[in-house]
């Protein structure tokens, strides 16, 4: 079933991602696209509308990103952003120039004309404004809808051919009424409707993967963190037994998450669950290895080995699963010289298929993460997983620091057991993006039962964030914070001091390794 798709192009917005996800809050399909895609390419898309994402340079400038002019010949509605909007007057005739002030911030938008673009809006309202130039003269053709105090083209549109312009961005959360202006654009101007939902695209994906697997069988790396589970889950609804997963066990796990992994898919979902218990030779690897990105290399390295040597055993595989997202797809295939060139490639499984001459199957590669927990809920799988917080790929050996032995790794599994069992009672548990315990390389002296000990100090991470990429300590009260103290002092033989880290990301990284 061809789902109605909006194409949005890229110009280089720091937002590009969050538009692409504020389409698909409103129940309709997006795919955001470089701006010099073909436009053959568009076509393909067979696009119901197109959003003009905003950008960091000036039209005016020779060699500024601009897309094909005929993409406002398509006959589709369009809707330009900020940059998006400046390009469109650019294109069809109109003028941009330099503002005398800039606009950057909170701005309150004047209406023009009550238009249905604008349904649900009074006649002044807050926007987030973050721009230099602006529109001086509207195409022809075009009307303005609304203006501010520094830009007398606030917003643009001509109504006969469904283009409409902001100058201000309705995808971030400091334009109150920003998903307001996205339904009115999808719906009343471009007559979408809101049937992008995970049931639909269980439906479409399950017919997806039976034609392109048939009767071949496919291997997929279990970690037992949200993306690939959900894979495997939905993967495991579309072939059943034609599924197997492989689980590394590198001893480098939380506490029970073997068991927890081998009880959710092999007994409740009847997953072909293969468990490599690997604990010896990753320690024998990692032995007196000190220095962070050595071990991750290990690890890594290890891991397709370890991969490798399991799939194996598995005769006649023809497909290799991955928990693939849509932003690693962004990432890895942004046209080159694009605006937002590419960063890395997929990272799921380490390089394994081109070691293993496998096809790639990638049953989530449509989706963003928040739309990956929605799935696992309608998948049915417990909130445990669905809601779990990222784990490093590496393990528990970057929340080491120093030397990684055995003892050390129990001490540190004990003390995070204990981290995770006190947030989950928090009631803000679903807020925090980490919550984690780190062993510290020192000792430091302390008294139990009258008598001093010299033992392992622990550090507590407790981290709020929307994507990682910036980061904040999390201000958990101090009887919280106090429970955890107190019961890792008394019930983790080995520890006798816990700190709490309060530093932010920037400067501070969010793991310590």
């Amino acid at each position: 079933m061809q789902k109605d798709t909006v194409v949005i192009l890229d110009f280089g917005s720091q937002y590009n991602q969050l538009i692409a996800r504020r389409v698909r809050e409103c129940r309709v399909y997006s795919v955001l696209m470089p701006y010099n895609i073909p436009i053959e390419k568009i076509k393909s898309y067979n696009p119901k509308a197109i959003i003009l994402t905003g950008g960091p340079a000036s039209v005016m400038k020779k060699g500024s990103p601009k897309a094909d002019p005929r993409i406002f010949k398509l006959g589709v509605p369009i809707l330009g952003i900020c940059y998006g909007m400046q390009f469109t007057a650019y294109a069809l005739g109109g003028k941009v120039g330099k503002s005398k002030k800039r606009e950057y911030g909170y701005t309150e938008l004047v209406l023009n004309k009550r238009e249905k673009f604008f349904t649900g809006f009074q006649k002044k309202e807050k926007v987030w404004m973050s721009h230099g130039d602006k529109v001086q003269e509207k195409p022809k053709g075009f009307i303005v809808l609304a203006h501010t105090k520094n830009s007398h083209i606030a917003s643009m549109a001509d109504p006969i051919r469904k283009i409409y312009g902001v100058q201000f961005h309705p995808e971030v959360i400091h334009t109150p009424k920003g998903m307001q202006v996205f339904k009115n654009f999808l719906y009343d101007i471009a007559g979408l409707k809101p049937t992008w939902t995970m049931s639909s695209f269980i439906k479409n994906s399950i017919e997806e993967i039976k034609q392109k697997v048939g009767n071949e069988r496919v291997i997929l790396g279990l970690s037992g963190g949200v993306d690939s589970s959900v894979a495997a889950i939905l993967l495991h609804k579309a072939i059943g037994s034609k599924l197997h997963c492989i689980f590394v066990d590198n001893g480098l796990l939380r506490k029970y998450e073997r068991e927890y992994v081998e009880n959710t898919f092999k007994k409740h979902f009847h997953v072909n669950l293969h468990v490599a218990k690997s604990e010896k030779r990753f320690l024998k690897k990692l032995k007196g290895v000190i220095d962070p990105e050595r071990k991750r290399k290990i690890i890594g390295n290890e891991f397709i080995r370890v991969f490798e040597e399991e799939s194996k055993k598995l005769s006649d595989v023809k497909f290799l699963g991955q928990g693939t997202l849509y932003p690693d797809v962004i990432e890895s295939v942004s046209a080159k010289g694009g605006p937002s060139s590419t960063i890395k490639t997929h990272h799921n499984v380490g390089g394994l298929p081109e070691k293993m001459n496998l096809k790639l199957i990638e049953p989530l590669r449509d989706l963003f993460k928040d739309e990956v927990r929605l799935l696992g809920k309608e998948l049915k799988l417990p909130d445990h997983m669905v809601y779990r917080q990222p784990f490093p790929g590496p393990g528990l050996a970057v929340r080491i620091i120093g030397d990684i032995t055995k003892e050390r790794l129990e001490i540190l599994r004990n003390a995070d057991l204990i981290v995770q069992e006190e947030m989950e009672k928090y009631v803000e548990y679903k807020n925090i993006w980490q919550s984690f315990a780190v062993l510290l390389p020192v000792k430091s002296v302390g008294v139990m039962g009258d008598e001093r000990t010299y033992e392992n100090v622990a550090a507590l991470r407790i981290v709020t964030s929307q994507d990682a990429m910036t980061a904040d300590w999390a201000k958990v009260p101090y009887d919280i914070l106090g429970r955890i103290s107190n019961r890792i002092i008394n019930e983790v033989k080995g520890v006798n001091r816990v700190t709490y880290d309060i530093s932010s990301k920037p400067p501070a990284t969010i793991e310590w390794e």
